[in-house]
């Protein structure tokens, strides 16, 4: 249960800030939180860095941080294990009334926080989101292809992910403990913050560049990224996929008989090799490519099988 400070502290209010390689980061995040919340007496903090296992100086920072502001706690991750199991150890570890989620670049401005923790106040919304009304200075094929995604997840999925949708958020901690109770390893933060549900204010605000640092995601971890919400998300791939087998066992049975007829009746001589040779590299990457779906999801299933911790913690702030 959150602490009770005294009768002036209405609320409290736990942020998660996963951190993986930023040194340079944490000192402005550091600083501009602690002004945020200078403007909000009435809430007691707790900020939960989370260190994905970074190779430079962030654990250090963050200990420091800690050893000198308790509002400030940390985990430390034995190795590597990617944004989405910070963002799991993170809200399992909170304690707040209500959580937030937000980056340590500032791309997630924190001067938002006071007008979240408002509307959540009000008793009608469950959480507070935010999403991004433009990609400003984003390279324009990572725009292009982030927009495609958007529109076909959406099309395939019945859950509702809004374009531009940050990870940035605060929510009531009922919203949280339903996103704790989707203990699947394979995890796509994003879709299951709509998949639980609740009532849901949206923010926009524009693009915002990171105060320091360099991003981690690149195009190649954004794909891969993208294919992870589908195959969590949608089995509509599988479908595709039986939808193309039949289709392709209809139109050889159609050419065959094709065939047959042109040669028995009209005397027309079988066309030769270049033409088998591309219905057979054809018919060959249209398996493949189905193949590849289901190996998809094959491999999520063996992974969810192996009953494997999300994350393993290495230390952490008492």
């Amino acid at each position: 249960m959150p602490d009770q400070i005294s009768n002036k502290i209405s609320s409290k209010i736990s942020i998660i800030v996963p951190c993986y390689n930023e040194q340079e980061s944490i000192p402005y995040f550091y600083k501009e939180i602690c002004n945020i919340f200078k403007q909000m007496p009435d809430v007691v903090l707790e900020t939960i860095f989370v260190d994905d296992g970074s190779k430079d100086h962030t654990l250090e920072i963050i200990k420091e941080i800690s050893d000198r502001d308790n509002r400030f706690k940390y985990i430390s991750f034995s190795r590597n294990f990617g944004k989405e199991a910070a963002l799991y150890a993170g809200l399992s570890e909170s304690t707040g009334d209500f959580i937030g989620v937000m980056d340590v670049d500032l791309q997630d401005p924190p001067g938002l926080i006071k007008d979240m923790y408002i509307a959540l106040k009000t008793g009608e919304y469950d959480c507070v989101a935010t999403r991004r009304v433009d990609r400003k200075n984003e390279p324009p094929i990572r725009s292009f292809f982030a927009r495609i995604f958007y529109k076909l997840i959406n099309k395939i999925s019945n859950t509702n992910i809004v374009d531009g949708a940050r990870d940035f958020r605060l929510m009531t901690r009922q919203m949280v403990d339903a996103i704790l109770s989707v203990s699947e390893y394979n995890r796509f933060s994003k879709g299951i913050f709509s998949w639980v549900g609740f009532k849901t204010k949206w923010i926009e605000f524009e693009n915002q560049d990171r105060i320091a640092g360099k991003t981690k995601w690149s195009f190649w971890k954004l794909f891969l990224y993208s294919i992870d919400g589908i195959v969590a998300f949608s089995t509509v791939p599988l479908a595709i996929s039986s939808i193309f087998g039949i289709l392709f066992c209809l139109i050889s049975f159609i050419l065959i008989l094709f065939i047959i007829i042109k040669t028995l009746v009209f005397g027309d001589p079988v066309s030769g090799w270049p033409s088998t040779a591309c219905i057979i590299f054809l018919v060959g990457g249209l398996q493949l490519f189905c193949t590849g779906i289901l190996g998809q999801y094959l491999s999520k299933t063996y992974l969810e099988t192996k009953k494997r911790p999300i994350y393993i913690i290495k230390s952490k702030s008492k």
